[in-house]
C-alpha cells in the first residue's frame, strides 16, 4: 500500500477564554482547552464514499481502519495507495481489484458517534456476512492493567476532558493507543495503525473508554477482535450479537472489578485458572504482572 500523506498535522486542540460562574455568584475568567473539530471526505475509486468528523491527527490510520472496520478491505493488500491532501480535508483511496457496485441503493447515514459522519454508498461493501471470530484465551490482568492505564489518563484527554480513547493490547502489553472525539473513531484509528503496523489483529484484545452498542460490536467482529473491552456499559442486542459470533465481551472494566458479559472460553478457562492456581500454591485469582502504563505507550507521531 502507498502513501502519500501530505497532511503536516497541526494543533489538535484550540484556547479559548471563558467565564467560570460559582453557585455564590462569583465570576472569573478561565483559560479553557477544546479540541479542534475537523471534517474529512474520503473518496474511494474517485467516488465520494464517506465524511468523517474528527480530531485531525493520525487520519490515514482513521481512513484505513474505517474502510477495513466498515467491511469495504479485508486488510491492507487490497488497498493501492492512499493520498492525503495537505488540509487533511480530502483522503483519496485506490482499491486494487475493486470495483463499484453501483446496483447497491446509495444510503446516508449518520453514525452514532458524531452527528457530522456520513457514509454516502455502499458500493465497496462487501456482501458476505462477517465469519465468527476465533476466541483466545485471555488473562483478567491484562484487563486490570488496561483500566489502571486509562485511569491514569491518554494526553489529549487530559488537555480537553473532551476525548474517547482505544487501546489495543497484545499478550497483555498496550501496543497502540489512539484518541478522538468519537469513540468509533479512535477504535479505526487503533484498527488503522495496528493494521499498517502489521499487528495481528486475531490476537489483540481491545480497550475503549466508550459505550458498546451494535456498531461497535461489529467492527470488532469485521477486524476479527477477539475481546472488546470497555469501561463503559453494552445494550441488549450487543451481548446478543457477541454471543452469535463468539466475541469475549468485558465491560464496566475498573482497575479493581469488571462485567464479563460474554466469554466463549469461560468454562475452560475458569477450570485451567482453578488447576494452574492450585499447581503455583496461590489463590485462582491472583493477577499477573501489570503490562506497561499508558506513559509507555507507543504514540506513532503523537
Amino acid at each position: 500500500m502507498d502513501v502519500i500523506d501530505r497532511h503536516a498535522e497541526g494543533e489538535v486542540v484550540a484556547p479559548y477564554v471563558a467565564r467560570r460562574v460559582s453557585a455564590d455568584g462569583a465570576e472569573a475568567s478561565e483559560d479553557v482547552t477544546v479540541l479542534v473539530e475537523h471534517s474529512m471526505d474520503v473518496y474511494v475509486n474517485e467516488i465520494l464514499t464517506m465524511r468523517i468528523v474528527c480530531t485531525p491527527d493520525h487520519l490515514v490510520d482513521l481512513v484505513v481502519g474505517r474502510l477495513f472496520s466498515e467491511g469495504v478491505i479485508a486488510g491492507v493488500g487490497d488497498v493501492e495507495s492512499v493520498y492525503l491532501c495537505e488540509h487533511g480535508t480530502r483522503a483519496r483511496v485506490i482499491l486494487r481489484e475493486r470495483a463499484a457496485d453501483f446496483s447497491k441503493t446509495g444510503v446516508d447515514v449518520v453514525p452514532s458517534c458524531c452527528t457530522g459522519n456520513r457514509s454516502f454508498n455502499r458500493y465497496f461493501d462487501a456482501d458476505e456476512a462477517p465469519a465468527k471470530v476465533t476466541p483466545i484465551a485471555w488473562e483478567r490482568a491484562w484487563v486490570f492493567a488496561a483500566a489502571r492505564a486509562f485511569a491514569q489518563d491518554s494526553p489529549l484527554h487530559r488537555r480537553t476532558f473532551g476525548t474517547h480513547s482505544c487501546y489495543l493490547l497484545v499478550d497483555g502489553d498496550v501496543v497502540c493507543c489512539r484518541e478522538d472525539l468519537g469513540r468509533h473513531n479512535a477504535f479505526d484509528k487503533a484498527l488503522g495503525a495496528a493494521l499498517r503496523a502489521g499487528v495481528d489483529l486475531r490476537q489483540v484484545m481491545v480497550f475503549s473508554s466508550g459505550r458498546i452498542p451494535v456498531d461497535m460490536v461489529m467492527k470488532a467482529i469485521r477486524a476479527g477482535v477477539p475481546v472488546l473491552a470497555t469501561k463503559a456499559v453494552p445494550t441488549d442486542a450487543t451481548i446478543e450479537l457477541a454471543r452469535a459470533y463468539d466475541l469475549t465481551l468485558i465491560c464496566s472494566a475498573r482497575p479493581d472489578s469488571m462485567r464479563v458479559c460474554q466469554d466463549p472460553l469461560g468454562d475452560v478457562r475458569a477450570g485451567e485458572e482453578l488447576v494452574d492456581a492450585a499447581a503455583a500454591g496461590r489463590p485462582a485469582d491472583a493477577g499477573a504482572a501489570g503490562i506497561a502504563s499508558s506513559q509507555a505507550l507507543e504514540r506513532e507521531g503523537a
